[in-house]
């Protein structure tokens, strides 16, 4: 069929899910999981802000309770999902949430500031685009733009020659090809991350071969959602 873009069954139905809502359910709970994995750790605190129409709706819709069964690691199709405020309580978790406004982003949008249990902190803003799909739009203020659908890398560093290098030569040893990847800065020789979205699962042992990197700060590897 040329001349049509090809479109998935979930395009039309939506993602198997507790509901009622695809945006404002499915993808907070997927932007809650995706946030626990960026941390690596068990979220023990949270402060949940909701911009635009997440701000109109998320109490009607679950947005609250989806995104607590994120944090938690529970799917969009858990059951857990719609009990997850006491499963919250009962573990400890201390959360919050409120409304708030962020320029020129997508209505749907959340802004996460979460704490782990080793003291962690990780700042996330990502937009439930439509369809249970999400959109990593910043970590801790750097650029991301991200979706999570692909075996995805995540590497902050420092900006100095080299480290794109280093991380590209050692995916090609591996034998992974790189399918989209973005270099994220605030400014020349300060805090910078990579995004790297690959066709293939990288090994654990590449994973610790680029934290050899000094100027390497971490690796984070997350699966496909």
């Amino acid at each position: 069929m040329t001349g049509r873009a090809r479109m998935d069954i979930f395009d039309v139905v939506g993602p198997v899910m507790i509901g009622p809502s695809s945006s404002h359910t499915a993808g907070a709970a997927r932007i809650g999981r995706i946030t626990r994995k960026i941390l690596g750790e068990k979220v023990v605190a949270a402060d949940i802000g909701f911009h635009g129409s997440f701000a109109k709706t998320w109490r009607g819709h679950g947005a609250d309770r989806a995104i607590l069964g994120g944090l938690m690691g529970l799917d969009v199709d858990d059951e857990r999902l719609r009990n997850s405020r006491n499963i919250a309580d009962a573990a400890g978790m201390k959360y919050s949430f409120r409304n708030v406004y962020l320029s020129d982003t997508h209505p749907n949008t959340l802004l996460l500031r979460v704490t782990g249990e080793s003291g962690k902190a990780l700042k996330l803003q990502a937009a439930s685009i439509g369809g249970g799909r999400i959109e990593v739009q910043y970590i801790d203020d750097l650029e991301a733009g991200f979706a999570g659908d692909k075996p995805t890398l995540i590497v902050p560093h420092y900006d100095v020659p080299g480290v794109i290098a280093f991380v590209a030569g050692c995916l090609s040893e591996a034998n992974i090809n790189i399918a989209r990847m973005g270099v994220f800065r605030q400014e020349a020789g300060g805090a910078a991350v990579m995004i790297i979205e690959t066709d293939g699962l990288p090994e654990e042992t590449v994973v610790e071969k680029l934290k050899l990197m000094p100027s390497v700060l971490n690796v984070t590897l997350l699966e496909s959602l």
